[in-house]
């Protein structure tokens, strides 16, 4: 049976736009055709649709039907995606690399095409040589000029990009990043789910930077362009990465909804090693929220003897409790397991310094702070330079040698500059203490600030710290109201709106902010009173100011 191709056509703009249901109903009177561009429709709706198993089984059938028609190209295409799909997202190593192989192998009596980027391209992404990723990746991006394929020169520009991040050449690879993003800008990109992993490379590469910044800017982009062009939700690699970048920049009710959605999505599929990255970012969430229980049960299921990155969070929680001696053997078997001049390492010498006070061995400390600092001065990064700035000075403070006030207000700037409202907090706070004896009342104002940021982002333990300071300078803390914080002035403002029936985009309009900044100022209030919904806020807000 021949397939009619306005109805592929048709089919195929419905998946640019995310559609799946048009798209299956646009195929729907063909549907049992052997046609392989056809069955590749099927595969992409089951894709959008978030059902992996269903996908993979089109794909293979798409696959099978374009060999048996003597379309190459379009068997290449297909044994590049399935190694893509059982890679990433089955986690069956094995046969995404023998589709890989075959991919390879069928490029041998396949016309010149982009197609050969494409498969340099996805053989570089499951590369784990650093040198023979960035090999590939040029290759591909090499490929996608000649052929002038926009999609494959934006898509290698943000995986290249992301790559020389990771690898800490940040700079470089920014500027990748930054004219991936441009072009997506543009318009140059048809595919939504190129635009999604461009995305998805440029919250990574942000979130292992610390660059906030950037990714702030250029969510204001993809929010524009999701909205016009009714884009679908993001993979769950997309929202690991932007999560941990929401919680650096203490939009930590975002960062929850995100990493939590994170999980759910990669338990749809069997890859334990990615969904760990997302359980490990929600863990180091529920520790800075001074949720320490919560963060242990999340980490109980991670082994940190093949997970680094989750040897953070735990030796955090083992430092609040005591355990420093716990704590200080997480942090050195994870440093033998990396870089020790690596961004990855710079946090956890940050924590050692931590633990080498609270264990009172300044000797160990005065050691790890000058780890710390040799392995920052490789990194021209305005928050690791913050965080060598703030150990050094916790350090000068607790051995009374130095000038920590100098440190601790490079460290500020350094942070605010970062975008980094947690870490700004914990300066003030150190900044409080070292001028308490010389100037009190610049220690309280910086004690009031301090406490006023930690209630802001619900940090428990941090409010506590912050409350003591203030009591030790004579002050007493604004008493919180009941199930958290006291709300701030925009945040009682949005109450009173929450409470008149409005709902976020009206609130956006009447107080000139975002529709996220709305969002965001929500659920704050939600997690600050104990409440569970718009409508307890109103009840609330009607008991509490009955006028």
């Amino acid at each position: 049976m021949s397939v009619p191709e306005p109805l592929i056509a048709e089919a195929r703009a419905a998946l640019r736009r995310g559609d799946a249901a048009a798209a299956r109903a646009a195929v729907a009177p063909i549907s049992d055709s052997a046609n392989g561009d056809l069955v590749e429709v099927l595969a992409v709706a089951s894709y959008l649709e978030l059902d992996y198993p269903a996908a993979i089984a089109h794909w293979e059938r798409a696959y099978a039907a374009h060999r048996s028609s003597g379309d190459e190209l379009g068997a290449i295409r297909v044994a590049r995606t399935l190694a893509y799909m059982y890679g990433s997202f089955i986690g069956d190593w094995a046969i995404g690399g023998g589709w890989m192989s075959r991919a390879q192998t069928l490029l041998a009596d396949a016309p010149d095409s982009s197609q050969a980027g494409w498969v340099s391209l996805n053989a570089g992404m499951f590369e784990g040589d650093r040198a023979l990723k960035e090999t590939r990746f040029r290759a591909a991006l090499e490929t996608g000029r000649r052929h002038r394929d926009a999609e494959l020169e934006c898509a290698t520009l943000a995986y290249l990009g992301a790559s020389l991040v990771h690898s800490d050449r940040t700079e470089e690879g920014m500027m990748l990043l930054d004219e991936a993003l441009a072009s997506v800008a543009g318009g140059d990109i048809d595919d939504f789910i190129i635009v999604e992993e461009v995305f998805c490379q440029l919250f990574s590469a942000c979130e292992h930077a610390h660059d906030v910044n950037r990714a702030e800017q250029w969510i204001r982009i993809g929010d524009a362009i999701a909205s016009s062009r009714n884009l679908p939700v993001v993979t769950a690699f997309c929202r690991t990465h932007y999560g941990g970048v929401l919680t650096a920049a203490g939009r930590w009710p975002e960062a929850d909804a995100m990493l939590s959605e994170a999980i759910r999505l990669w338990g749809l599929g069997r890859r334990s090693t990615l969904r760990e990255g997302a359980v490990v970012r929600l863990a180091d969430l529920r520790v800075r929220q001074g949720r320490l229980e919560e963060g242990e049960q999340l980490l109980s299921e991670i082994d940190v003897n093949t997970n680094a990155d989750a040897a953070r969070p735990l030796a955090a929680i083992c430092l609040a409790r005591g355990e420093t001696e716990r704590a200080r053997d997480i942090l050195e078997r994870a440093l033998a397991q990396i870089d020790a001049t690596s961004t990855g390492a710079a946090s956890l010498l940050t924590l050692l310094v931590d633990v080498d006070l609270a264990s009172g061995d300044l000797v160990r400390a005065e050691q790890s702070v000058d780890q710390l600092a040799a392995c920052t001065a490789s990194h021209r990064n305005e928050y690791l330079n913050a965080v060598a700035a703030l150990s050094r000075g916790r350090v000068y403070l607790a051995s009374g040698t130095g000038d920590p006030q100098v440190c601790l207000r490079d460290a500020l700037a350094g942070f605010a500059r970062a975008q980094t409202p947690m870490e700004v907090a914990r300066c003030r706070l150190e900044l409080a203490g070292a001028l308490l004896n010389d100037r009190p009342e610049v220690a309280l104002a910086e004690a009031r600030a301090a406490f006023d940021a930690f209630e802001q982002l619900q940090a428990a333990r941090d409010v506590d710290a912050a409350a003591a300071m203030l009591r030790s300078l004579g002050a007493r803390p604004a008493s919180a109201r009941p199930g958290g914080s006291v709300l701030t002035k925009r945040e009682n403002e949005v109450l009173v709106l929450v409470g008149h029936g409005l709902s976020n985009p009206e609130i956006s309009d009447r107080l000139f902010i975002s529709r996220k900044t709305v969002e965001h100022h929500v659920g704050n209030i939600l997690a600050k009173l104990g409440l569970r919904s718009r409508a307890e806020a109103a009840a609330y807000l009607a008991r509490t100011n009955p006028d």
